[in-house]
């Protein structure tokens, strides 16, 4: 489950964030890390969320701000928390399914 929705890498060589998924999201979202060139709409925790849903079907489903705990840099965030292409954000499911 190592590679995730974007397997081939089209964004620059620039620093990327690196996404961590845990819980149960790794298998239900097939992965566990992916490095992602954030989009202007996904600098805050809320527009990351937004954005991954956008690849649809259990992304959708799964990564709704009521079942999900983000983390910015190993700190807790809250739907405004910005992100930057340097940071690591962590993704936990808040339940089993």
């Amino acid at each position: 489950a190592a590679s995730c929705f974007n397997t081939v890498k089209l964004q620059q060589d620039g620093p990327m964030a690196r996404i961590l998924y845990f819980a149960y999201l790794v298998d239900k979202l097939g992965c566990a890390q992916e490095d992602l060139a954030l989009p202007d709409s996904a600098r805050k925790v809320r527009g990351l969320l937004a954005h991954l849903r956008t690849r649809g079907g259990v992304w959708e489903m799964a990564l709704t701000e009521d079942k999900v705990q983000v983390l910015v840099n190993k700190q807790f965030s809250t739907p405004e928390t910005p992100i930057s292409d340097a940071d690591v954000v962590a993704i936990v499911s808040n339940s089993p399914g």
